[in-house]
């Protein structure tokens, strides 16, 4: 994953989700659950490289962030929930998939179990 447009392309390749530019600053692709509306990644560009923050198990924050120079506390959101992906080209594919995915699920809705569901 190199471009904006391979990561938005991933996201989008998740189940009810869809881009969203809510910003005067398009600069800025949110990503989004069609349900909820929650954000599971915000791309854009800084510093000549483009970066996906991601919502993450608190668990791993700092595991990613120790297996990979180009994971850092997420510019702009809370540094214990989320990290910021530098696509520099120092990151497997498959890493940036199962971050970009898990943030995903940590983010989706809850289904509502009901009493008689049990």
């Amino acid at each position: 994953m190199k471009t904006r447009q391979d990561a938005i392309n991933f996201c989008l390749s998740l189940k009810n989700t869809y881009e969203d530019y809510p910003f005067r600053d398009h600069n800025w692709t949110i990503m989004r659950h069609n349900d909820s509306k929650k954000m599971f990644a915000a791309i854009y560009e800084r510093q000549g490289n483009i970066w996906i923050n991601v919502k993450c198990d608190p668990m791993l924050t700092y595991m990613w962030r120790s297996a990979f120079d180009a994971v850092v506390p997420a510019y702009h959101m809370n540094k214990w929930h989320w990290n910021s992906i530098i696509l520099d080209g120092s990151i497997p594919c498959e890493d940036i998939m199962k971050m970009v995915s898990d943030s995903y699920e940590l983010t989706k809705p809850k289904r509502m179990v009901k009493k008689d569901d049990k």
